[in-house]
């Protein structure tokens, strides 16, 4: 029997529905994807270091960073499908009737909880992907040189994950009707971007340089 979860289908299929114009799933499921496959990547480099003689000093960490990718990558598989769905129930309350008082009244209240979902949604992405970056950082200097690219590529991917998270709640942001998450997703991007650039580029400098 087929799977009707996301990200249970082939690669093949997953990225053929990304390309069709149904906006379900969209952006925001491949953001938390990329996350998901960034956290996996972390997790292989940590699988080939540990039991190294070379690593033996780093076991404790590798093993904490190993438990704490496995969560990561679980959270975010799972926010590819609630993404879509959060999206979905946004696009089936602004087709609710709007002919009378009553129904508008239904509707514009529908469509807001349904919004917040959407926010909410790309908002634990962003969160998640910023740990998988973190994740990374720890890996990049004591992890497997023969895999150091690796981790750069898993910490490539928490980026775009993160930035692709911080647009799917921007474009909602506006439709938010309630002030304090509205306050509270805008205060969350601005952190998790706040010297973001600089993150990326140091964990690169070390990849870079193991390789070499």
């Amino acid at each position: 029997m087929q799977s009707d979860r996301l990200s249970e289908l082939p690669a093949r299929e997953l990225v053929e529905r990304l390309s069709t114009s149904d906006p379900i799933p969209g952006g925001g499921s491949a953001s938390a994807l990329a996350g998901a496959v960034g956290a996996a990547l972390v997790r292989m480099v940590v699988a080939l270091t540990i039991g190294r003689p070379a690593a033996a000093e780093h076991e404790r960490e590798l093993t904490d960073v190993a438990t704490a990718a496995a969560i990561c990558q679980s959270e975010l598989l799972n926010l590819v499908e609630l993404d879509a769905a959060a999206y979905d129930a946004v696009v089936r309350a602004r087709r609710l009737p709007k002919e009378t008082d009553l129904e508008r009244n239904a509707r514009e209240t529908q469509v807001a909880a349904a919004v917040r979902e959407a926010t909410r949604a790309p908002l634990q992405t962003a969160s998640m992907a910023e740990r998988v970056l973190g994740l990374a950082e720890r890996v990049a200097p004591i992890g497997n040189r023969n895999a150091v690219s690796d981790v750069g590529v898993g910490a490539l991917l928490a980026v775009a994950a993160l930035r692709g998270a911080v647009l799917n709640v921007r474009i909602n942001l506006p439709s938010v009707t309630d002030p304090a998450l509205r306050d509270e997703a805008k205060t969350e991007l601005d952190r998790m971007l706040d010297r973001l650039e600089d993150r990326e580029r140091a964990v690169q400098a070390v990849v870079v340089e193991r390789l070499g």
